[in-house]
């Protein structure tokens, strides 16, 4: 499956972004979607994950409640919400698929090119 992530960009703190990705294709509603990011010099973090019908939801700790995964099947397309935003929340973000809701990369099989999310002070 290809991956298409977008909806990055420059945000004063405390502000708001959706990010956006569009797969190719869905093949299984119990297919997960997960969404890392990674800073400059930092390796590849969680950040959320989802299956397609929007069961097994997880969010890392650092952004649980300022951040909402959904999906929209209709348009093969997921979303990261990001609300209350701050400077350590910049990075260039990824999209990626998987079989499994879990937080470690490999185990999503696909990867989108990444979008940057920074966060000014």
């Amino acid at each position: 499956v290809q991956l298409q992530a977008s909806g990055g960009g420059l945000v004063q703190a405390g502000g708001s972004l959706k990010l956006s990705c569009a797969a190719s294709r869905r093949t299984s509603s119990n297919d997960v979607m997960g969404w890392f990011r990674q800073a400059p010099g930092k390796g590849r973090e969680f950040v959320a994950a989802s299956r397609w019908s929007g069961g097994g939801t997880s969010y890392a700790d650092s952004v649980k409640g300022r951040s909402t995964i959904n999906s929209d099947t209709a348009k093969n397309t997921v979303y990261l919400q990001m609300n209350s935003l701050k400077p350590e929340d910049t990075a260039v973000y990824y999209c990626a698929a998987g079989r499994v809701i879990s937080t470690i990369p490999a185990d999503f099989r696909s990867w989108g090119q990444g979008t940057v999310v920074t966060v000014s002070s």
